[in-house]
C-alpha cells in the first residue's frame, strides 16, 4: 500500500470515524476532515508531481476513493468534487492558470468545486453562453455545485450556440456587480452529506474573461467522459459497501448471533469479487459499456444491501437519525444516482428484478 494511502487511512481511524455522523450534519466539522486531508496533501492525487500532486496511479486513485467512502460519504463527495476540478485544470491548456491554483490544490490552500453536471440534461440548456471581448458571458442556473462556504471558486460548465461547452473559474459567493450576477440559493436538504452545501447558482450576464477560461470542449464531451469514466464511482459505493460490513462487524461482535457471522462472511466474499472484477474490467479496453454498467451497478446494489444488513443487525436503534446505520444507508441512496446516465439507470433497475439480477 502507498505510503499516502497508510497516512491517509490511519488519519480516517483515528479523526474522522468516531464523528462521522456529526462530519454528515455539519458542514464545519465536514471542512475540518477536508483540511485534515489537505494537510496530509492528498487533495489532488492524480496531478502531477511538478505541480504539487501525488501523481498517483488510477489504482491507487480507485482505492483511495473506496477508503474515503467507508469512513465518511459526506468527505468522499465533497473531496471528490476539488479532485474533479484539479483533473479539468490539469488538462487545462491555460498555463497561468495552472500556474496560479495547482500547486495550491494538493493542500487546500486553494479550494475549487464543480458545476456541469446539467451537460447531462436534454432538451434547452440550463445555462448558456456568448462569445464576447476578451472572454464570455455566462446566463442561466447551475442545478447542482457542491461546497459553499467552504469552497473558494467552483469550474463552471455553460452552453455555446453550435453546442460546445466552454468551463471556467467563478466565483464561489454572491456577488452582484454592473452588470453581472452571481446568486446562490440556500444549501439543499438532502437525505445525507447535508454538510457538503450543496446549492444551485444563478448567473445573469457574468463575464468570464478568457484568463480565467479553463477549456472548451466539444458538443456531446459529457457523453463521452462518462463512457470512459463509466466504472470510476463504483469505488464509492464500494467504500459505502464496505461501511455497512463495518456496522455488521460489530453487531456480530455484540451480539453474538452466527448468522450475523455469517452474513458478514458472506457479503465480504461477494465485495471482494465485485471489486477484483471492476478492477479488471478498467484494465479491459474491450469490455462493453454495457457490461461495465453492469459491474457498477453491481456495486450499487451491494452497497444498498449491506448498508440496509447494517440496518437491520442494529435493530431499533438504526431508527435513530444520528445511528452510523442510518447514515450509511442514506449514504448508499446517494451513491445510487451519482453521475447517474441512462444506462446506469437501466443497468442499476435491473438488479431490483430478481430475474434478472
Amino acid at each position: 500500500m502507498s505510503d499516502f494511502l497508510q497516512q491517509t487511512e490511519a488519519y480516517l481511524q483515528t479523526s474522522v470515524a468516531s464523528i462521522a455522523n456529526e462530519i454528515d450534519s455539519s458542514s464545519g466539522r465536514l471542512q475540518e476532515a477536508f483540511e485534515g486531508l489537505g494537510n496530509l496533501g492528498v487533495l489532488a492525487l492524480r496531478v502531477p508531481q511538478q505541480w504539487g500532486g501525488k501523481q498517483a496511479s488510477s489504482e491507487d486513485f480507485a482505492r483511495f476513493q473506496e477508503l474515503i467512502s467507508r469512513y465518511s460519504g459526506a468527505l468522499a463527495f465533497l473531496q471528490t468534487q476539488h479532485q474533479s476540478a484539479a483533473g479539468m485544470l490539469m488538462q487545462s491548456s491555460n498555463s497561468e492558470l495552472k500556474e496560479v491554483y495547482l500547486p495550491q490544490m494538493s493542500h487546500g490552500k486553494i479550494t475549487v468545486g464543480v458545476g456541469f453536471s446539467q451537460l447531462r440534461r436534454s432538451g434547452k440548456p440550463t445555462i448558456i453562453a456568448k462569445e464576447v471581448s476578451g472572454g464570455y458571458e455566462l446566463n442561466g442556473n447551475v442545478p447542482w455545485v457542491t461546497g459553499w462556504t467552504i469552497f473558494q471558486a467552483f469550474i463552471v460548465a455553460a452552453t455555446l450556440p453550435d453546442g460546445r461547452a466552454v468551463f471556467g473559474l467563478v466565483p464561489f459567493e454572491n456577488i452582484n456587480t454592473s452588470p453581472g450576477e452571481i446568486q446562490l440559493s440556500s444549501p439543499m436538504s438532502l437525505c445525507a452529506m447535508t454538510s457538503t452545501n450543496t446549492v444551485s447558482a444563478s448567473l445573469t450576464q457574468w463575464f468570464l474573461p478568457s484568463e480565467k477560461v479553463v477549456s472548451v470542449k466539444p458538443a456531446g464531451w459529457i457523453a463521452e467522459n462518462d463512457d470512459k469514466n463509466a466504472l470510476k464511482a463504483s469505488f464509492f459505493a464500494l467504500g459505502c459497501a464496505r461501511a455497512g460490513l463495518d456496522i455488521l462487524e460489530t453487531n456480530f461482535q455484540k451480539k453474538g448471533f452466527t448468522f450475523i457471522g455469517e452474513t458478514v462472511n458472506l457479503l465480504m466474499e461477494e465485495l471482494n469479487q465485485c471489486r477484483t472484477k471492476i478492477q479488471q474490467a478498467q484494465e479491459n479496453p474491450s469490455l462493453s459499456l454495457a457490461e461495465k454498467y453492469q459491474l457498477r451497478a453491481w456495486a450499487i446494489n451491494l452497497a444498498v444491501r449491506c448498508s440496509h444488513g447494517a440496518v437491520i443487525a442494529s435493530s431499533g436503534a438504526a431508527n435513530l437519525s444520528q445511528h452510523h446505520a442510518q447514515r450509511v444507508y442514506r449514504e448508499a441512496l446517494v451513491f445510487s444516482v451519482s453521475g447517474q446516465t441512462k444506462g446506469l439507470m437501466e443497468a442499476s433497475l435491473n438488479t431490483v428484478i430478481p430475474s434478472k439480477f
